[in-house]
């Protein structure tokens, strides 16, 4: 079922006065900034162990990877698309390449455990002509993830909502009326927006690929406004589910985010409430594959469409 809350969860203004006396006293300024209240859960005590861990291990294993000719996804003469592994920061994969090629630059990030494809450039001008085309939402993409949770009433759903860091700065989810609004730090509440598609649940189901088709417009579909924090169902209704993610912005943890509200969080994902320990095995990444990458050549004009193999981890969950 979709999270719901039959009341919807506001911020409160409480106002305080303070005591008299004899001698008047110099007053301290009433703050007027009227924060919005995040709508998703704060970070579970036990990431910040695991991710620490998680941090450390990919830091000290950057100096021993080395990239593989069989992770080389795409290569011309402006671009390169590589396979990225779990455990990998971006910044270590394009050291890797630097004795290869000069002027490499990052066309798109993935998060350290995030896998599949990342796209780097080969000079400045055609870097700068994709930072553009990804800002103007030009470009298209996919994501896998497996989850854990209640099994899902819907084939495929949209959401919408806000997104920002919190007074604590972690990033969170924000109702779709607080766009716009200012955050502690001095940033805003930005759109975020994901469309989802049901692939399999408890290994019943089946893998398809995706058409460019599908990024169409969502109007008229099943589309959730969020504007309530999310409830977790009761019960101990714990499935293996993988979805198909078609985020239509770009922002930080994104899709993780959008899943945690859904009930339904990416396994290894202990930021998000993603089980760590689940059915007799320890996850040490979560479990998020960049699929596919779809964009106009920069420089040739031409349609790319790049498509990373699927991680084990994903090619399992579709065996019956």
């Amino acid at each position: 079922m979709f999270p719901v809350n039959p009341k919807p969860f506001s911020a409160v203004a409480v106002a305080m006065s303070g005591s008299h006396s004899q001698q008047a006293q110099p007053k301290s300024p009433i703050p007027t900034e009227n924060y919005p209240v995040p709508l998703s859960p704060p970070l579970p005590p036990i990431s910040k162990q695991l991710e620490l861990s998680r941090a450390m291990s990919a830091a000290s294993n950057s100096s021993l990877f080395s990239l593989s000719p069989a992770d080389i996804l795409y290569h011309d003469d402006h671009l390169i698309a590589v396979n990225k592994h779990p455990g990998i920061y971006c910044e270590t994969l394009l050291s890797s390449l630097a004795s290869q090629s000069h002027q490499l630059h990052l066309a798109n990030r993935l998060d350290r455990d995030t896998t599949g494809v990342l796209l780097l450039t080969k000079s400045h001008k055609v870097a700068a002509k994709l930072v553009k085309a990804f800002t103007d939402h030009k470009v298209k993409k996919t994501y896998i993830a497996l989850c854990t949770g209640p099994p899902p009433n819907w084939e495929r759903v949209t959401l919408r909502s806000g997104h920002g860091r919190s007074k604590f700065g972690a990033w969170r989810v924000y109702a779709a009326s607080d766009v716009g609004r200012a955050l502690p730090g001095g940033s805003v509440v930005r759109s975020m927006e994901t469309s989802f598609e049901l692939l399999s649940v408890n290994r019943k189901g089946n893998f398809r690929e995706v058409s460019d088709s599908e990024f169409g417009n969502v109007e008229g579909e099943n589309v959730l406004v969020v504007e309530e924090k999310a409830v977790k169902e009761d019960g101990n209704n714990e499935s293996e589910i993988v979805v198909r993610a078609y985020p239509r912005s770009g922002r930080t943890h994104q899709i993780r985010l959008h899943c945690q509200y859904l009930g339904i969080s990416i396994v290894g994902d202990v930021k998000y409430e993603g089980v760590y320990e689940w059915k007799g095995t320890t996850h040490h990444a979560h479990h998020l594959h960049a699929e596919t990458l779809s964009f106009e050549h920069p420089v040739t004009g031409l349609h790319v469409k790049l498509r990373a193999p699927l991680p084990p981890w994903a090619t399992h969950a579709f065996q019956p």
